[in-house]
């Protein structure tokens, strides 16, 4: 009988096996021990609690619950119906648990998000009964190992302690563990330990480059996966190398994966296909992406149509975004939050912010809440347009919604307001705030903000708050210092800010080299900006455009001369260089000179763009 009811439960038919025990036990038969754990795996398959709650209290009546095999499976049982006390009760009542029964309650809190009491359990086993941990207990154990490294390191310590370290469930886990903690080096040295390697292992491994932005290292570890294993790619491979793809618009390693996706059968795959027209839109070829989009006709899902959407957005191609739009009920679809917002992002991004706000209504008629990203994207319409009146109706949406004190809505209504020229409106907006941000970006937008509008002493204000709120300055911060130095000619406070750099451990970059050199030349200290411009790694054209403007103005023949030549290696088709040392050449009277620069603007056959006014006439 006991057979019977096993087969039953491997074969799916859970059932027919309840039934049969019911009826066994009806008719008093004797079940033994080594039949229960079958019967509870029926509950769990078929979400009956109350059955399994039954089998149970049969269980503790026949004596049979300090079966080891038995207590492991109604543990289980109860932790697939997320009854962690229940699970615990049980777990309790054995006095000799082993590995298996272990491994259960772990990844059973583990699963159902309860990290550290999963963590402690073994801890206290451990200890208790000296039970020494398995592949699938470390593997269990890293899955849910998110809130703290240093129990990671632990963990992986355990591993290689057991000589686990590189069995491709642990490897895996600790690939996927490095990885969410934005340790991808780490991660590659475990997986490249990892021998055998199946898809899950690569696909673990992709993931965690893509999320941590390596993408070219995902199309590398993709041609090894192809040349050196017998695993063959499953549709979440593929989303990650077309993932990849997108992001450093590589074309032509898409086509490749594309015709890889037609030899596999997997092209009209619909989540292989979506991340295929999603990379073709990213890549600028809408025509391609919309060729399969047409052949995934009779598959595709509401998030392949939104992808398409957003890639006709992307294109610029907004009569055709508008026209899937409205062809989403042909299959029985109805716009949701993401489609909504690929709507209204994309007009916004376009510079259509009439059409922008239209949809925003359209949307808030159907019920449909719009998302954080969308706000965001209607305020930043709003400040490249100066939509006060527009910015401040999104602001009364956003305060009768209780959204007011999100971060990222903030930071926008701050954004837009400064842009507006409203700096005492962005203030309020900010002060509001009971608890100011740790993070600087809302600092930043203040400050830079304060500069733009001319209120220098207000930004370096702002600046010395952030400093007692104890919120560490970014490279982003400084810029926005530098900046508000440049415009208000401020020499040795911008001086001062490059030099406190190094006390963050920031190293400063191009940009932030370029506005000292800037504020420095046009105050007249020309020596000193050149020995700045010695110290930036890579000089763009905008620092020595700058630096020749400064030249022109204060006649300073020998830097001007130096930086049209350094101007000209870097962008020989600009005219600029030329035209500046032109003008500093005839204010020295030198005509000489300035002949032998037009000879070589001909020679070079470049040519002056000749000036033009414009009149409005309304």
């Amino acid at each position: 009988m006991k057979r019977k009811l096993s087969n039953l439960v491997r074969t799916g038919f859970y059932t027919e096996a309840l039934s049969l025990f019911s009826k066994l036990h009806f008719q008093s038969h004797p079940v033994d021990e080594f039949t229960f754990p079958f019967l509870l795996k029926a509950c769990s398959k078929l979400k009956l609690l109350p059955h399994g709650q039954i089998l149970h209290a049969h269980l503790t009546k026949t004596g049979f619950n300090s079966d080891i095999y038995t207590a492991t499976s109604l543990t289980d049982m109860y932790f697939k119906f997320q009854f962690m006390e229940s699970a615990l009760k049980v777990f309790d009542e054995i006095t000799e648990p082993n590995t298996t029964l272990i491994n259960v309650i772990v990844s059973g809190f583990s699963q159902n998000g309860y990290y550290k009491e999963s963590l402690d359990i073994f801890r206290r086993v451990n200890s208790e009964y000296g039970l020494k941990p398995d592949s699938a207990t470390i593997a269990s154990l890293l899955s849910g190992c998110e809130n703290d490294l240093k129990d990671g390191l632990q963990i992986h310590c355990w591993a290689f302690k057991i000589g686990v370290e590189t069995d491709i469930y642990v490897a895996t886990s600790l690939v996927t563990m490095y990885s969410n903690y934005k340790h991808p080096e780490t991660a590659s040295i475990v997986f490249k330990q990892i021998h055998n390697r199946n898809a899950t292992c690569y696909n673990a491994f992709l993931t965690g480059l893509l999320q941590n932005r390596n993408f070219q290292p995902v199309l590398e570890t993709f041609k090894q996966m192809l040349q050196s294993s017998d695993q063959n790619p499953n549709p979440v491979t593929f989303l990650s190398v077309l993932s990849a793809c997108s992001d450093l618009k590589n074309l032509k390693f898409g086509t490749q994966v594309h015709v890889l996706l037609i030899k596999l059968n997997l092209v009209l795959n619909v989540l292989t296909g979506t991340a295929l027209l999603d990379m073709y839109s990213k890549c600028g070829y809408w025509h391609w992406a919309h060729d399969v989009f047409k052949n995934l006709d009779g598959v595709r899902n509401l998030i392949t149509w939104n992808s398409m959407i957003s890639g006709m957005m992307m294109n610029g191609e907004i009569e055709t975004a508008i026209h899937l739009f409205s062809m989403l009920g042909s299959e029985g679809f109805k716009p949701d939050s993401a489609t909504w917002n690929c709507m209204i992002n994309g007009f916004s991004h376009l510079g259509k912010t009439h059409e922008s706000f239209l949809f925003f209504k359209k949307m808030l008629e159907t019920g449909e809440p719009p998302s954080m990203k969308s706000i965001t994207s209607l305020l930043s319409a709003c400040a490249s347009m100066f939509g006060f009146v527009s910015g401040k109706e999104i602001h009364g949406y956003v305060i009768r919604n209780g959204i007011n004190h999100d971060e990222f809505v903030v930071t926008a209504l701050v954004d837009m307001y400064m842009k507006c020229g409203r700096p005492s409106w962005a203030f309020l907006v900010f002060n509001n705030l009971e608890i100011k941000p740790s993070d600087p970006v809302i600092w930043n937008a203040m400050i830079s903000g304060y500069g733009r509008n001319g209120e220098i002493e207000s930004a370096f204000e702002m600046f010395d708050w952030m400093l007692k709120e104890n919120v560490k300055p970014n490279s982003s911060t400084f810029n926005c210092l530098l900046s508000v130095c440049s415009h208000s000619g401020k020499v040795e406070k911008s001086l001062e800010i490059l030099r406190m750099m190094k006390c963050y451990d920031l190293v400063p970059g191009s940009e932030h080299y370029g506005s000292v050199i800037d504020v420095l030349g046009r105050s007249g200290r020309i020596d000193e900006a050149r020995g700045v411009l010695l110290e930036i790694p890579e000089v763009s054209g905008s620092v020595l455009a700058s630096l020749l403007g400064a030249s022109k103005f204060y006649s300073d023949t020998k830097t001007g001369e130096e930086m049209a030549k350094l101007l000209v290696e870097l962008d020989p088709k600009s005219t600029l260089p030329f035209v500046v040392l032109s003008s500093i050449y005839a204010e020295k009277e030198r005509w000489k000179d300035v002949e032998e620069l037009r000879g070589e603007m001909d020679r070079r056959r470049l040519k002056k763009i000749s000036g033009f006014s414009s009149v409005i006439v309304r």
